[in-house]
């Protein structure tokens, strides 16, 4: 891929590792966008660049002033917005798009699991599971749960949660890897009955649903987003690089 221009729609582990393939002396060219939500982000290889582009439009007029050859979205599988935004500008300016999405979670023997359409629908699950509530959902869209007055919420992210949020919450900012004994003691410390995560995926932040299980504590998962109709995705950065590869042979003439 040398002399060509990849742009890396981040702020993922898997993104970091990817910037770190490509980016090798006689390689690609590449950025790394961040959205600048995190105040000190983790920098990947290559070129930074932090903040939005305006939509889906200002983006595909970034990619044509940039020259860019192919687009890796390798945002976080929630990023729902972004992820269209990028489908919407890859097709306004012809430019490849490839996803990198790590495997999503699965239940196991003695799991005790609640599926969730959305950050709503896990609240109104709540009330009927348990009382002490420990949120992992991130910092962000909390007021779906700011009605739950009866309820105690315990609310991890890695900085400062949004407000509004329910009246009964206690914050721990932290960030993963995670062990399992640090889940469990985390847990039990604050009497936990119910565990409330997205289907982030990924070794990180997985030691709290082996910890709820070993608990008996029911979890309510808020199932991803699909990938954008047509988009080809893969779930490793050597996917991502073969999807790369196959690309950039379909673009040569």
């Amino acid at each position: 891929m040398t002399g060509t221009h990849i742009l890396i729609l981040g702020g993922t582990a898997e993104a970091r590792q990817l910037a770190t393939e490509l980016a090798v002396p006689g390689g690609a060219r590449v950025t790394t966008s961040l959205a600048g939500r995190v105040a000190r982000p983790r920098t990947p290889a290559g070129e930074v660049r932090i903040g939005g582009f305006g939509g889906a439009e200002g983006l595909a007029a970034w990619l044509r002033a940039e020259r860019v050859d192919a687009v890796v979205d390798a945002t976080h599988p929630f990023a729902e917005v972004i992820s269209t935004h990028a489908a919407r500008a890859a097709a306004l300016t012809g430019t490849p798009l490839v996803a990198l999405r790590r495997p999503g979670w699965h239940t196991g023997p003695g799991d005790r699991w609640h599926d969730a359409l959305s950050l709503a629908d896990a609240a109104a699950q709540l009330p009927a599971l348990g009382q002490r509530i420990f949120l992992t959902t991130g910092r962000l869209g909390l007021a779906a749960f700011a009605g739950l007055a009866e309820l105690h919420f315990l609310v991890r992210s890695v900085e400062l949660p949004e407000p509004p949020l329910p009246p009964h919450t206690e914050t721990v900012l932290a960030r993963g890897p995670f062990t399992v004994d640090g889940e469990l003691d985390l847990m039990r410390t604050h009497r936990i009955d119910v565990l409330v995560t997205k289907d982030s995926g990924g070794p990180a932040t997985a030691a709290k649903l082996e910890a709820a299980r070993s608990l008996g504590l029911p979890v309510v998962v808020v199932r991803r987003p699909p990938v954008p109709e047509g988009v080809p995705a893969a779930e490793d950065v050597p996917g991502v690089l073969a999807l790369l590869s196959r690309a950039a042979a379909d673009r040569c003439p």
